[in-house]
């Protein structure tokens, strides 16, 4: 149980697709969190967002929301092209915000929300949950405390399904400059988790690739054309000097999942399974040490594990949650927190040298 009151927060998205799944069964079941209010984009959904998730407080307006005092907090779970406005009126308005990844469609705006952040003092969050996964979290200590020796190579594989259609509601996705798409969210999320455990990227080539050219939207019966990518590849160098390789696609059909292998001096160490969003309790860790005959699993201390056992059966709403406990105990606290607004803008640093790498057929150093 949490040891301070619980933090005061605004839920807006509340009629959107992944606040509701992920957020929502979190911000209701977490003792460190009160869902006081949620703000949907018109009158009647505010409204029966309010009715679902048993709160007093509906809203429409971002400035009506701001102006109530009791709202310490604002969860920004909308699509990505809206960041940028909802999340600098919550900012302005002196809450502290979680911001659903990619923070902006663009770097410029993740950097021009970043600094309105610092400049407002609030504390922020940025979703890139895996940050707060038990499974990453342990594979980070385990190389931290030397399981593999000093790291050699690391290599990461996520093959998934389902590119070819979608429903129209679905594919204003197709265009890249929106900033939500495969290279920004599954790879965006994918990188950071690698970055997380074994090291900054710190040089790069790269192949950011749009295979499927035209999805076809089922419920309107037309092809659309698609600027989004959907295959990139990567290779490069670790600050710790290791070489790592990336590849991630979404495919039409049976993709093979997500493997991620980190091999050192003195043993191995692997994750198989949980990619996607949501699947915290499919993440199975395997480890070797350089005498042991075979990998074995290593299964995750549940000292990692900061939310109830009623929240780690609710799929997405696993490591989300864990990102609302660190995020309220911060803002209690005063403790310095990741991954937030500046977190933010050095991810989507890494992702313009991973596609300038591909533009120009050259290495490219990644500053971040």
């Amino acid at each position: 149980m949490t040891t301070h009151d619980p933090l005061r927060v605004a839920f807006i998205g509340a009629g959107g697709r992944w606040g509701p799944s992920a957020h929502g069964p979190a911000l209701q079941k977490l003792p460190e969190i009160n869902l006081h209010a949620v703000c949907t984009a018109h009158a009647d959904t505010a409204q029966a967002a309010a009715d679902k998730y048993g709160v007093k407080k509906a809203y429409s307006d971002l400035k009506t929301m701001g102006a109530d005092l009791q709202v310490e907090a604002a969860l920004v779970a909308v699509r990505v092209p809206a960041h940028y406005k909802i999340a600098n009126a919550a900012v302005e308005a002196g809450k502290h915000v979680y911001c659903e990844w990619p923070l902006g469609a663009n770097t410029k705006e993740a950097e021009e929300m970043a600094a309105l952040a610092r400049k407002k003092n609030v504390r922020t969050m940025v979703g890139l949950q895996r940050r707060a996964s038990p499974a990453y979290l342990y594979m980070r200590e385990l190389i931290k405390d030397g399981y593999v020796g000093k790291v050699l190579s690391v290599n990461m594989t996520h093959m998934g399904s389902g590119v070819l259609t979608r429903t129209s509601d679905r594919t204003w996705q197709r265009d890249v400059t929106l900033g939500a798409n495969t290279l920004t969210i599954t790879f965006g999320h994918s990188m950071d988790a690698l970055c997380m455990v074994a090291g900054e990227l710190t040089e790069v080539a790269a192949v950011v690739s749009t295979q499927v050219p035209q999805w076809f939207e089922t419920d309107t019966k037309k092809y659309v054309d698609v600027t989004s990518p959907d295959n990139i590849m990567l290779s490069g160098r670790l600050e710790s000097g290791a070489v790592v390789s990336a590849n991630l696609g979404v495919h039409p059909y049976h993709g093979s999942g997500y493997r991620f292998e980190i091999y050192g001096t003195e043993g191995t160490l692997m994750m198989i399974g949980g990619g996607e969003a949501g699947q915290e309790v499919r993440r199975k860790i395997m480890g070797g040490k350089k005498d042991d005959k075979a990998l074995q699993e290593l299964p995750v201390p549940d000292r990692l594990k900061t939310v109830p056992e009623e929240v780690r059966g609710l799929g997405p709403s696993y490591d989300v949650g864990q990102m609302w406990v660190n995020f309220a105990n911060s803002i209690r606290s005063g403790a310095a927190i990741e991954p937030d607004f500046d977190h933010a803008v050095r991810r989507h640093r890494m992702l313009d040298a991973i596609v300038r790498a591909s533009q120009t057929g050259q290495r490219q150093k990644v500053v971040l």
